[in-house]
């Protein structure tokens, strides 16, 4: 009897050790999330929370023109969006949608830059230096055509407009000189300066009296001698004059015609969506992307020994007991 009960505890213990290893290699541990913040914690940062950094929403974008067209069956949707050089194209909705029963996806993103032209009347006005007022010499200093580009982008070739060409004297200086004229007076009564005038004009400068020649125009004889009697003096007469001459000259002329501008400030991009089959057949396949995308389905086999334990529990009860009758039947005689 002892023998049976002592198999009987000895099984009891096996499987209970059995089932509480089976739990716990079925169960997985976990970290708490706590503890293990702790753990990584710093001292200098401990009670100092950061504030998150908001980010921004995206500008949502709408498309300027939707186009729809179909070949083969399938179903194509173009989504036309005029951009600027300062907008995201990543804000482009790409993800799939659905319209009239069917499920559209993404295909392509197309760019493509629109080039635009601006052209207007043009003048400009170019000035040189110049040593001369020669407008052969100038015209030859002026090339016929002039290429510009302006700070506002616009470029060009103009031609030169010789009703423009203006010279003007940049500065002047003045020079001055010794200029003189001859006076001649005749017939004078007697060699006398104050019988000459001190000052003339002359090409309307004043000159002065300088020098007095006197000759005999007439004579007598007196005594044997020739006495003069009429004189013609020739006087000299000086002064200053002054003239004022340019320096330099400065050419003005006007190139005139047409300047044009290119750019590229708006940027298309099509977004290209396709589909041939119904809403619904898209969702079946999502279900089974899903399904297939899941973790896999497994069996722990340990949990077979909580049905196996409780029946071997079961026989050994049972047959224990069946033993247990049996040993005292025979102990008191019945057997």
């Amino acid at each position: 009897m002892k023998r049976i009960f002592c198999t009987l505890c000895a099984m009891t213990l096996l499987l209970y050790g059995v089932m509480t290893t089976a739990f716990a290699t079925a169960v997985p541990s976990e970290t708490p999330q706590g503890a293990e913040g702790d753990s990584t914690a710093s001292p200098a940062t401990e009670g100092v929370a950061e504030a998150p950094i908001p980010t921004p929403d995206p500008v949502p974008l709408y498309p300027a023109e939707v186009k729809q067209s179909e070949e083969n069956g399938v179903t194509r949707i173009e989504k036309i969006y005029y951009l600027s050089a300062q907008d995201d194209p990543s804000n482009i909705p790409t993800e799939d949608f659905e319209r009239e029963g069917k499920v559209y996806t993404l295909l392509d993103v197309l760019k493509q830059a629109q080039i635009e032209s601006d052209t207007q009347d043009y003048v400009e006005v170019l000035t040189l230096d110049s040593d001369t007022q020669d407008m052969e010499k100038i015209l030859a200093m002026l090339e016929p055509e002039l290429e510009v580009q302006t700070e506002d982008g616009y470029q060009g070739v103009l031609s030169l407009d010789h009703t423009t060409i203006t010279v003007e004297a940049a500065g002047y200086k003045s020079s001055s000189r010794t200029v003189s004229a001859t006076r001649t007076y005749p017939n004078l009564s007697g060699a006398d300066v104050s019988l000459i005038p001190k000052s003339i004009t002359d090409s309307g400068r004043t000159l002065t009296l300088a020098d007095v020649q006197w000759q005999e125009a007439a004579t007598t004889q007196t005594d044997g001698y020739d006495m003069a009697l009429r004189y013609t003096a020739t006087a000299t007469y000086t002064g200053t004059a002054t003239s004022k001459y340019a320096t330099g000259y400065v050419v003005t002329a006007n190139y005139v015609g047409e300047v044009t501008r290119v750019s590229t400030d708006v940027i298309t991009y099509t977004a290209v969506f396709s589909s041939g089959d119904s809403a619904s057949a898209g969702k079946d396949t999502d279900a089974a992307i899903d399904t297939t995308q899941s973790a896999p389905f497994s069996f722990d086999w340990k949990w077979l020994l909580i049905p196996l334990g409780l029946g071997a529990l079961g026989c050994a009860g049972y047959f224990g007991q069946k033993g247990y009758k049996h040993y005292i039947n025979k102990k008191r005689g019945y057997e």
